[in-house]
C-alpha cells in the first residue's frame, strides 16, 4: 500500500488567520476519508493545497508529486467535484463529452456514456436544462470515467434530496472505488457518509483534532447513557464530551478504561457526528 498523500507541517495564512496550523497527514490508496470541520476550519485550503491551488509553507507530496511545481502531470491522476456550477451550461451533453474527450487523455468516453445511460441524462440535452440532480450525475460520470487514483469531493451533493444524495454515494462505491484509489469528501452530512468512510479527518481552526481509520474509533471512543443518581458519578470521570439525552446525560470518553463506566448506563460506539461534536464543540 502506497501513500497517496504526505504533509508535513503544512501552513497557510490569510492576514491574521491561520487556515493552515501545522497540519501533519498521511493517506494511503484504497481508503474513503471524511475531512469534517466547521465552516472556516480550513477544509477548502487543504483541499486546494491538495490539488495545487494555493501554496502553502512546509512540505506536501500527492501521489509523489509537488502538486504546485508538477500541477499539470498530477491533475492527470486526480478528479475533483466541488461546485457543478463549473460545467459550461449551454453545452449538450454530448458536446461536453466531446470535450473532455479532447483535453483529457485518460478520459474513457464509453465508461462515461455506461453510467449515463443508467440516468436520465441524454445526450442531446444541454446542461441548462438539466436538474440539480441530473447536473451531478453528469458531472460523476465525467470524473469516474477518468482514471484518477484520487477524487477530492468538496460538498459533492450540497442541495440534493435525500434520494439523489444516497444514489450519488452508491454510484461512486459500485462503479469507482476500488483498492488502488482513494476519495477525500469535505461535507457537513456526515450522517449520511460515515457508513462508507474508512477513516475520519477531524480539523478546527487550521489544526486536525482527530486522524483515524474507522475500525478504530469502537477501540478508542466510547458512548455512555447514564440517568439519575449516574450521572453525577460519570460526570467525575474524564470525558471528551457530553449532551443531554432523555432523563440523563451521554457523555463520550477517550482510552476509558472501561470497567469504570461499565455499571453506570448503556455503553455504545459514538457516531462520527457525535464524535465530531465533542471533540470539536466539547
Amino acid at each position: 500500500m502506497s501513500h497517496i498523500i504526505e504533509a508535513r507541517d503544512l501552513r497557510r495564512t490569510f492576514g491574521d488567520i491561520r487556515a493552515l496550523d501545522g497540519v501533519d497527514l498521511t493517506l494511503d490508496s484504497g481508503s474513503v476519508v471524511g475531512l469534517i470541520g466547521p465552516n472556516g476550519a480550513g477544509k477548502t485550503t487543504l483541499l486546494r493545497a491538495l490539488l495545487g491551488l494555493t501554496a502553502c509553507e512546509g512540505e506536501l507530496r500527492v501521489l509523489g508529486a509537488d502538486p504546485l511545481a508538477e500541477h499539470a502531470r498530477l491533475m492527470q491522476n486526480v478528479s475533483f467535484i466541488a461546485d457543478t456550477a463549473v460545467l459550461p451550461r449551454w453545452m449538450r451533453v454530448e458536446e461536453l463529452l466531446d470535450y473532455v474527450t479532447g483535453v483529457h487523455p485518460n478520459f474513457d468516453r464509453d465508461q462515461a456514456e455506461r453510467f449515463l445511460a443508467t440516468t436520465e441524462v441524454t445526450p442531446r440535452r444541454r446542461v441548462r436544462d438539466l436538474s440539480k440532480g441530473m447536473t451531478v450525475q453528469l458531472h460523476l460520470a465525467l470524473v469516474m470515467a477518468i482514471d484518477a487514483r484520487l477524487l477530492v469531493l468538496d460538498e459533492p451533493t450540497l442541495g440534493l434530496d435525500i434520494l439523489y444524495r444516497r444514489r450519488f454515494y452508491e454510484q461512486l462505491l459500485n462503479d469507482y472505488f476500488d483498492e488502488e484509489r482513494t476519495i477525500i469528501i469535505s461535507t457537513h452530512q456526515v450522517e449520511e457518509v460515515e457508513h462508507i468512510l474508512t477513516h475520519v479527518v477531524f480539523i478546527n481552526h487550521g489544526r486536525l483534532v482527530l486522524t483515524e481509520a474507522t475500525a478504530r474509533l469502537e477501540e478508542r471512543f466510547v458512548e455512555l447513557h447514564a440517568v439519575g443518581e449516574a450521572v453525577a458519578r460519570a460526570e467525575a470521570i474524564p470525558f471528551v464530551g457530553k449532551r443531554s439525552i432523555l432523563g440523563g446525560k451521554a457523555f463520550i470518553y477517550e482510552d476509558v478504561d472501561r470497567s469504570l463506566i461499565a455499571s453506570l448506563g448503556e455503553c455504545r460506539t459514538p457516531s462520527v457526528a457525535d464524535l465530531f461534536m465533542a471533540k470539536v464543540g466539547g
